[in-house]
């Protein structure tokens, strides 16, 4: 779920920062600069890791701040295709259910890749049809495990029309298809009776 990504990056620095130690200030403003935003591909980034070197210092002509060359880690949110993860139901429309994991909430999970059996009910909620004909609803603020299908960059758009959703620059795709997958109470009899054999 988390990945460290090494970035060389050209930080001019803000004169007011200088009267701090180096290092300090150099963190500080890699902080302003990374800390909750998504670069393409890496993901969003979690926290500045470490400073790996720091280079230069000069001050370019016409400029009225330094430039260092900085080595850096960061820690990044990025999960892997299939990895399995837990959140919140946040919202749902007739395109399926949104998913929030409190520090990321652009987390959506289609009706088709849903159990087989789930259709919306009368009021709008998604719910799963079992073969015993019981009708199990998926609520807001439910807990519920999902496999991540894929995670997608989209480009940012040009212009937005007034009833456009906020653009996201990193959207998460997951799936409950498949076997322990959904809403964690519908399973959480089937792990209790799991641990007890093996208990026994």
């Amino acid at each position: 779920m988390f990945a460290l990504s090494l970035i060389e990056h050209d930080l001019p620095m803000p004169p007011h920062l200088l009267s701090r130690p180096l290092p300090d200030a150099i963190k500080a403003e890699l902080e302003r600069l990374f800390l909750d935003k998504v670069i393409a591909e890496l993901g969003l980034c979690v926290s500045v890791y470490d400073i790996r070197s720091i280079e230069g210092g000069s001050i370019p002509a016409g400029e009225g701040c330094s430039t260092y060359k900085v080595s850096f880690r960061l820690l990044m949110f990025k999960p892997f295709k299939g990895e399995i993860l837990v959140g919140r139901i946040s919202g749902y429309d007739d395109k399926g259910l949104q998913v929030s994991l409190d520090f990321f909430n652009d987390v959506c999970i289609p009706g088709h890749l849903m159990q087989y059996g789930t259709v919306r009910g009368p009021d709008g909620r998604w719910m799963l049809k079992t073969e015993d004909g019981d009708e199990l609803y998926l609520d807001l603020d439910d807990e519920i495990r999902f496999l991540v299908s894929s995670t997608k960059y989209p480009p940012i758009p040009i212009e937005q029309k007034e009833d456009d959703p906020p653009f996201s620059p990193m959207q998460i795709v997951g799936s409950i298809k498949g076997d322990g997958l959904g809403l964690l109470a519908w399973w959480a009899a089937d792990e209790e009776e799991g641990e007890e054999v093996a208990e026994q």
